[in-house]
């Protein structure tokens, strides 16, 4: 969902999410989160590897940049743009 949609006391499913569509719902889903809940405390770089090598594929950067997106809304931020963490992820991980 774009984040100017997100209503936080609405967020109840994945793709209820800023950022989330039906395709990286089902990328969180094959992680093994199936609500918005679990994401609190979750970090964003373990979930990127971990999808890496669910799938054995390395994905696109900005699925990372997503993850960090949707962690920080859980941690009570506001919703934000996935390219809004794409200076953070590159500070952070800049071989990716």
């Amino acid at each position: 969902m774009h984040p100017d949609k997100v209503r936080r006391e609405h967020v109840s499913q994945l793709t209820d999410l800023p950022n989330i569509g039906p395709s990286l719902a089902g990328d969180l889903r094959l992680l093994g989160i199936e609500r918005p809940q679990q994401l609190q405390d979750a970090d964003a770089y373990r979930l990127y590897r971990r999808l890496c090598d669910i799938t054995q594929v390395r994905h696109d950067p900005c699925v990372l940049d997503v993850f960090l997106s949707i962690t920080d809304f859980m941690a009570g931020n506001p919703p934000r743009v996935w390219w809004h963490y794409t200076a953070e992820r590159k500070r952070r991980w800049p071989s990716l």
